[in-house]
């Protein structure tokens, strides 16, 4: 979604994961801290197709880091841009539930 410069749901947890793992981003670092935080299990290669994309639409950017012992690992870095869409992101999403009535939607789950 570039061209609105909103994010998708699951590119918004990317991102916020990102952030919260800070010097750790890589993809299985972000893969467990989605898991850890959102409780949903989602698949390695969802997280590098995301974020794939993202480095693609310029919010963020990679490199290729010597592990030690092991073999290379890709880190990521969220640019100054991704915090702008980021940021961007948070704000419709808080005018969009503003004024919604949370208690009249249910929860649950139960149909």
């Amino acid at each position: 979604m570039s061209d609105s410069g909103v994010l998708g749901a699951f590119e918004e947890l990317v991102l916020l994961a990102l952030i919260h793992v800070e010097d750790e981003a890589y993809g299985m670092a972000l893969r467990r801290e989605i898991a850890q935080r959102s409780g949903r299990d989602v698949s390695i290669g969802a997280v590098y197709a995301t974020l794939t994309r993202l480095e693609k639409k310029g919010y963020l950017e990679s490199t290729l880091q010597e592990a030690p012992g092991g073999r290379p690992r890709r880190t990521y870095r969220l640019l100054p841009f991704g915090r702008e869409v980021l940021a961007r992101t948070q704000e419709l999403r808080a005018r969009m539930w503003e004024g919604v009535d949370v208690s009249a939607l249910g929860g649950g789950g139960g149909s």
